[in-house]
Formats: structure tokens, C-alpha cells, sequence
């Protein structure tokens, strides 16, 4: 686990994680957030609320196997009850380790975003072709 948490702090090192309902809230809504973490011990009305950023966001949620204040430890702060990753590298790092630890409960969410990663790939690969066929003047 201590893994999966030094991964979600380099991801705030990174700019990358929202911290706090609001800012994931935004994020999810932006559809700018990958992936939701929501801690083990976060209260039901928090968890519903995730829930609907996940769904509102077309993001993948996932409850970490670690309590508000451990992952509080790895964000810099003293209670996070809730967090969202918005690279998908990063994001895609983060739930493979845990898929790691426990492949029945993260095996899944851990090849969706092996695919979205693979798809944002493709994406960014073609926009590179477009705006280099742009600069040449070539015409399709």
C-alpha cells in the first residue's frame, strides 16, 4: 500500500490530483479527473458523492484500501477523505499497483484505463499527423 500512496504524492508533486470534494467535484465535471480515489473510512454521504462525480464525469471510482488520514499523509494534509488523479499516466500507474495488491477488485478498472490510456494515445498521435500536415500544406 505505501507504494500506491508514494505514487498518488508524486502525482500531487506533478500538479495532477484535485484534493477535497469541491475541486474533484470541478474536475469530474470538467471531465478532467481519470480516476476518483475515495478513502476506506470516508463517511456514506461523501462516498455517494464521489459516486455521482464518478458517474457525472464518466471516471473510473475506486475505494483505496487506506484510511482518511493515511492518505491525508500522502497529500500533504491531515484528513483526505476523497482525491481524483487527472493524468491518465498517472492515474493508470496508480490503479495498476493496486490491481497488484489485489487483482479481483482492481483487475478490472485497471484494464478500463489501460484502454482509455491507449485511446488518448491514438488521439494524441493523430492530432501531431493533423497539425504537422497543416504546417506543410497538405491536404487530405
Amino acid at each position: 500500500m505505501e507504494k500506491v500512496l508514494s505514487m498518488i504524492g508524486l502525482a500531487l508533486k506533478a500538479g495532477r490530483v484535485e484534493i477535497g470534494e469541491e475541486p474533484v467535484g470541478a474536475a469530474a465535471r470538467a471531465k478532467k479527473a481519470r480516476v476518483i480515489l475515495v478513502a476506506s473510512d470516508a463517511a456514506p454521504a461523501s462516498a455517494r458523492r464521489a459516486a455521482s462525480f464518478a458517474q457525472s464525469g464518466a471516471c473510473i471510482l475506486l475505494t483505496v484500501p487506506a484510511s482518511k488520514e493515511s492518505l491525508g499523509r500522502a497529500l500533504g494534509r491531515t484528513s483526505v477523505a476523497m482525491a481524483a488523479v487527472t493524468d491518465i499516466g498517472l492515474a493508470g500507474s496508480i490503479v495498476q499497483k493496486l490491481a497488484s495488491l489485489d487483482p479481483n477488485a482492481y483487475g478490472p478498472a485497471a484494464e478500463q484505463l489501460a484502454l482509455k490510456a491507449r485511446r488518448a494515445q491514438q488521439r494524441r498521435e493523430e492530432q501531431r499527423r493533423h497539425e504537422k500536415n497543416a504546417r506543410r500544406g497538405k491536404k487530405k
